[in-house]
């Protein structure tokens, strides 16, 4: 009987990954053909069965921006980034798509060394940065060795010296590997989907409009009552709006 059922599972398994594989085809085909909103389907049911990759993420960008649906284009191409940060054709396409924006939002400005930080940790992946701490540790462990082991003072020397620079390596890249682990696990930012919609001064339809964002603009969710979010934009202006107004990233 548990024989039986491993099997079915594994049918079960193959089954949807053909399924997959046959769908993401279809979805390159209808692009390739210029039938966008079949691709998009087709790359929404993939996701629908919860599979996903920077490159499904990409092309249903790409399809989106094709049939003028800004919004959810821009949603797509920040999923595929958060995957694959160093990828300078999916920043290059939503620079494209962000420009076709309404809301022209002056940035606060960042310290310099927080933004070079921050262009370091984009330039590779969470998994790069993860392999390259274990390769770190392991030179640490060499030359540690070393140390210990090393009958002359020059050799010790270098293996203390050594030890210490990857010690520094591996605390770096594996501060690096969690941050943009952390970035991929967090849902604090999200993109206006509505037109335009109405910020308020309280989660309540009758309060006091703020000011009126549109859609593609990226927000960030601060807390959340009920069906409202209060949000944060780039300039530092805060307000609530429904949930149905945004999305996620």
């Amino acid at each position: 009987m548990k024989r039986f059922l491993l099997y079915s599972l594994l049918l079960l398994v193959s089954l949807s990954a053909s399924a997959s594989v046959d769908r993401w085809e279809a979805g390159n085909k209808a692009y390739i053909e210029g039938n966008y909103d079949k691709a998009i389907e087709e790359y929404s049911a993939i996701l629908e069965g919860g599979e996903y990759s920077m490159k499904l993420y990409y092309n249903l960008a790409n399809a989106y921006f094709k049939t003028g649906a800004i919004g959810k284009s821009i949603l797509y191409y920040n999923k595929a980034l958060r995957i694959a940060p160093s990828q300078e054709d999916i920043r290059h396409n939503l620079a494209i798509a962000e420009a076709q924006t309404k809301d022209r939002i002056a940035v606060i400005p960042e310290f310099f060394l927080n933004r070079w930080l921050r262009t370091v940790r984009n330039s590779m992946s969470c998994t790069a940065w993860s392999v390259l701490s274990l390769v770190a540790f392991g030179v640490l462990l060499a030359f540690a060795l070393l140390f210990l082991l090393a009958s002359h003072l020059r050799w010790r020397k270098m293996g203390f010296y050594g030890a210490m620079f990857a010690f520094l390596l591996f605390v770096a890249m594996t501060s690096f590997a969690v941050s943009a682990r952390n970035d991929m696990l967090q849902h604090e930012e999200a993109i206006v989907m509505g037109s335009a919609i109405s910020v308020k001064s309280s989660p309540d339809r009758s309060a006091t409009d703020l000011f009126v964002l549109h859609e593609g603009t990226k927000v960030k969710v601060l807390s959340e009552v009920d069906e409202w979010r209060e949000i944060a934009i780039a300039d530092g202006k805060k307000g609530w709006t429904e949930r149905k107004n945004i999305e996620e990233i």
